[in-house]
């Protein structure tokens, strides 16, 4: 049944004035209903949607008690109260423990103290059951949001593996993905090498989440950009006091990542003094807070990343040898984006989906001049900076459609210079003084003609600008001159070459 405007209250009292009298004080907030027995009182709870039972204590044939006894076991949601003349400590323990009242009033009542009462009441009513309904709204919902929840969860971690790094079916990038699937499962250091901005920390990602420590943390530092003191209190933690500033207690990164695993970025940027520490840590599989009279054991998996050659570091002594073999127990390198120029395209275009989405823009996919031109640059910033030059074509676009004149100077100029020192490769390997230098580049010029003309002399000289003497002493003097038979093209010169020795008078050209 629908509930009604007003709060309702049932007033149960066998004497009638009394039920007036509280109908006239109730009547303007409530909507009140009177019974003068208690099966009277049942019977309208029965049928009406009753908010509180307001009762006398005393009356024939049952006691208050008694009948918000039975609204309880029959009616819980119903607020119970109970009125009498009487101070009977019995009738009050009983009203309290047995039918669970509300509050008990003495008579005399005075009217606003009932209002009060009788306005909390119904305001307690109102929450317990807006309590109920959202329990049992959370009851129904919970199974669906896990399973939300779940997917989502699952499929953040689709993401983190490396079978979902972007990269082209011959990019080297493959080789090491399935490297990192390999070894992600079982519980040993990792050391990632190569230039910032290769995706060290994608890949060091995609170990954990490969890993049976997924459901743990994974958690992030970068050891170069803290010094030793701070360094050290943000891994292991610190007691309250330990040093100035530290007004709590800090759990330390190591214990925040218990369980699951922490990556060591730029651990090659590290003190000697702070590689001891972080020696005894992992050997000992405990971290000593800064402050703390006692070690606390963690469980962690260490994956450390550097930009540098850790291995000439150790050699030269700025890298502890130990350390260096407790952190590579496997070690890989990540190529530079200039190794890997089919990834190129890939990465640009999963860049610009995925930031015009956030933006709430749509662009046409990148054309063949933007890819040719973003392919020719060598990304000395990797990754990060392909990123950066697709935010730029972005902010500047006018309309869907990207343009190859919105891409950075820098990368607008790789191409051009590309093509130049593509043009002039062919001078390699030219040494000695000008004058040799020439004679050695005409050389290579005739031989590069001969072969086009598959050593036809005629067609060669025609295409040089010189007569048949000419070439022919050129060949004679640079050793280019091949058997007569062997050469393609040597039977039609044939009759050129007899002709040749008259025409030339036995003399050479020059």
């Amino acid at each position: 049944m629908p509930a009604p405007t007003l709060p309702t209250v049932l007033v149960v009292d066998d004497e009638l004035r009394s039920q007036e009298a509280l109908r006239r004080t109730l009547d303007e907030e409530f909507e009140v209903f009177t019974a003068s027995s208690a099966a009277e009182a049942l019977e309208i709870l029965a049928r009406e949607w009753i908010q509180v039972v307001l009762t006398d204590q005393r009356m024939p044939g049952t006691s208050g008690v008694a009948l918000l006894r039975e609204v309880r076991e029959r009616w819980p949601d119903a607020v119970r109260i109970i009125v009498s003349g009487y101070t009977d400590s019995e009738d009050i323990i009983a009203g309290i423990n047995e039918a669970g009242i509300f509050q008990y009033l003495l008579k005399p009542w005075q009217p606003e103290q009932l209002l009060l009462t009788l306005r909390n009441a119904a305001q307690l009513q109102r929450l317990q059951a807006e309590n109920e309904r959202l329990g049992m709204d959370l009851k129904v919902a919970a199974p669906v949001l896990r399973q939300r929840v779940a997917g989502k969860r699952e499929a953040v971690r689709g993401r983190q593996r490396g079978g979902a790094l972007l990269r082209a079916p011959d990019s080297p990038m493959n080789t090491i993905c399935t490297l990192i699937d390999k070894v992600a499962g079982y519980d040993i250091p990792v050391l990632l090498t190569g230039e910032s901005g290769t995706g060290k920390e994608l890949l060091a990602r995609a170990l954990h989440y490969g890993s049976p420590r997924e459901s743990g943390a994974f958690v992030v530092e970068n050891c170069g950009a803290l010094p030793d003191t701070l360094l050290e209190s943000e891994l292991f933690g610190a007691r309250r006091g330990a040093y100035t500033g530290a007004t709590e207690d800090r759990e330390g990164l190591f214990r925040q990542a218990s369980g699951g695993s922490i990556l060591l970025d730029e651990i090659g940027e590290t003190s000697a003094a702070f590689q001891v520490k972080l020696l005894r840590v992992l050997q000992e599989g405990e971290v000593r807070p800064v402050g703390a009279p006692r070690p606390v054991a963690v469980d962690v998996r260490v994956i450390a990343a550097t930009n540098r050659d850790l291995e000439e570091e150790v050699r030269s002594g700025r890298f502890r040898e130990d350390l260096y073999y407790r952190l590579a127990a496997i070690t890989v390198r990540v190529p530079p984006l200039r190794e890997r120029p089919m990834d190129i395209p890939l990465i640009a275009q999963h860049y610009l989906q995925d930031n015009a989405a956030a933006l709430g823009l749509a662009f046409e996919a990148l054309d063949a001049e933007i890819v040719e031109r973003l392919c020719a640059y060598r990304w000395p910033g990797n990754v990060r900076e392909l990123r950066n030059e697709v935010l730029r074509m972005i902010a500047l676009a006018e309309g869907p459609r990207l343009s190859a004149a919105h891409l950075s100077p820098r990368v607008l100029h790789a191409a051009g210079a590309a093509e130049e020192a593509a043009s002039l490769s062919w001078l390699g390997g030219l040494e000695g003084d000008l004058r040799s230098r020439l004679e050695a580049l005409e050389a290579k010029i005739v031989h590069a003609s001969l072969i086009r003309h598959r050593w036809n002399k005629t067609r060669t000289a025609a295409e040089l600008g010189l007569s048949r003497v000419g070439l022919r002493a050129k060949l004679v003097r640079w050793g280019l001159e091949r058997a007569g038979g062997a050469e393609d093209g040597a039977a039609e010169d044939g009759a050129e070459d007899a002709n040749e020795a008259v025409e030339g008078g036995g003399g050479v050209a020059s």
